[in-house]
């Protein structure tokens, strides 16, 4: 068993050492290895062997905010005005038509996962037509779930009591940071009695699980109004909060743009960020989740994680077990056993394909059972900071002998106190939690070195 090292680089040694741009590992492969190789037809012939007796989930992507927040990275736009929004539910209606025609038969779904943008854009009408809509071709769980991003600034109650009558049982606000000097610099600007006042809303409706998205390395933000941010929610008490560090890729997302660059921390102070509000929470009784989760220890994530059930997809960590998630909207990706497909990206590209009636697939990736070996190693690693590769290989077929390469390439996490070996058993420290997307990218046999696809580890 390989010791855990004295710590012999500083932070700002390891930063320049391991904040190389790595994915976040949603997926794996993850989408840059998507391509217009797998189409309609490949999704379709997909569809058509799922087993009707196994539940699926369901994503619907809702890409319209009322506001445009310069740090997304989410595919949306802003709107003022229903038009586009209720043309689009209309369509979305259409898609799960499209999406029950190619299934074998009636199924039934676990989850429905709302995301954006932001959902609660839709209106009550537009809400009430894409459940209907759903729960006209799938038949729900008893125990489904049903969940929702939304933007408190645009939240009413009459959409959460409206969303409650369809099922809502878990919902997601972002917070991002309480600082109005933060706040301005990212154009989101909120109140925390507006916040406290949806979460009121919530917990009226008989919502059982509250979510509070938080953020690290915002323009002008410290360690100390991070620490105040979380100070300031934690009388709220909601049963989970994702701790998610800003990735800043104007390259990509061009609004961007708009943010000061000058303003940005930078990864030393990043890292002060993210450890003081760890610390913050897990001592305010949250218990810490993978990379950038916390949640209270009675929380069903919680539990998943302490039991060795928890996953990782794209809408982040989940106690999901569904071996199919069926993706509905413009750049709505689903998974499936034979693997990744996505919806066109272009809102205007996905509204004329599902006008045609064809399900509107741009690319995606099918799985080898090289991709499917590495997929497990790296959820592992995500999401309980450690894999028996031994275990893993046995399961796969695999041979440990054929991961030399990976072994000797863990050495230097090894040497600097990130990882512990022991054995075949490789567990990441808690010194390297922040860096457990370098770690898994030495089990990536698809990353290449491309300087501008990915945000930094840190």
């Amino acid at each position: 068993m390989t010791q855990i090292a004295e710590p012999v680089l500083s932070i700002d040694q390891l930063i320049a050492k391991y904040d190389g741009r790595t994915p976040r590992y949603t997926s794996y492969p993850t989408a840059v290895q998507f391509s217009p190789a797998v189409t309609g037809d490949t999704y379709r012939a997909w569809l058509e062997s799922l087993s009707p007796a196994e539940p699926v989930s369901l994503y619907a992507h809702i890409p319209f905010c009322g506001r445009l927040c310069w740090y997304c990275g989410c595919n949306t736009r802003a709107v003022n005005s229903p038009g586009p929004v209720s043309d689009y539910t209309a369509l979305l209606e259409a898609e799960v038509g499209l999406l029950a025609k190619a299934l074998p038969g009636r199924m039934k779904a676990s989850a429905i996962h709302l995301g954006g943008g932001t959902p609660n854009m839709l209106s009550l009408a537009d809400m009430d037509r894409l459940f209907g809509a759903i729960r006209g071709a799938f038949d729900l769980t008893e125990d489904a779930e049903v969940a929702a991003e939304l933007d408190p600034g645009v939240l009413t109650r009459e959409w959460v009591d409206a969303a409650a009558r369809h099922g809502l049982s878990r919902a997601s606000l972002g917070v991002q940071n309480l600082s109005p000097r933060v706040q301005q610099a990212v154009n989101r600007v909120e109140r925390l009695e507006d916040i406290a006042a949806c979460v009121g809303w919530l917990r009226s409706a008989g919502v059982g699980s509250v979510n509070l998205d938080l953020m690290y390395g915002l323009p002008h933000q410290t360690a100390e109004n991070t620490l105040s941010t979380i100070d300031a929610i934690a009388g709220l008490r909601p049963e989970r909060i994702a701790l998610f560090g800003y990735a800043h890729v104007p390259w990509m997302k061009p609004h961007q743009q708009l943010i000061h660059e000058a303003a940005l921390p930078g990864p030393a102070e990043r890292i002060d960020q993210s450890e003081a509000a760890a610390e913050r929470l897990v001592a305010s009784g949250y218990v810490r989740i993978g990379l950038d989760h916390f949640a209270l220890p009675a929380d069903e994530l919680a539990i998943a994680a302490r039991e060795g059930r928890l996953h990782r997809n794209f809408q982040g960590y989940t106690t999901d077990t569904a071996g199919a998630l069926l993706g509905l909207g413009a750049s709505a990706i689903g998974s499936l056993p034979q693997g990744y497909v996505q919806n066109l990206t272009q809102e205007v590209a996905w509204r004329a394909a599902v006008g045609r009636g064809e399900l509107p697939v741009s690319r995606g990736v099918a799985l080898t059972a090289d991709d499917r070996f590495r997929g497990e190693i790296i959820e592992r690693l995500m999401c309980g900071l450690k894999v028996d590769l031994a275990e893993v290989c046995a399961a796969h077929g695999s041979r440990l002998a054929d991961m030399a390469t990976e072994i000797a390439a863990l050495q230097p996490f090894e040497n600097d106190g990130l990882v512990v070996r022991d054995g075949m058993r490789i567990t990441v420290t808690e010194r390297g939690r922040l860096l457990v997307r370098s770690v898994c990218a030495v089990f990536d046999r698809h990353l290449a070195p491309e300087a501008k696809r990915h945000a930094g580890a840190i």
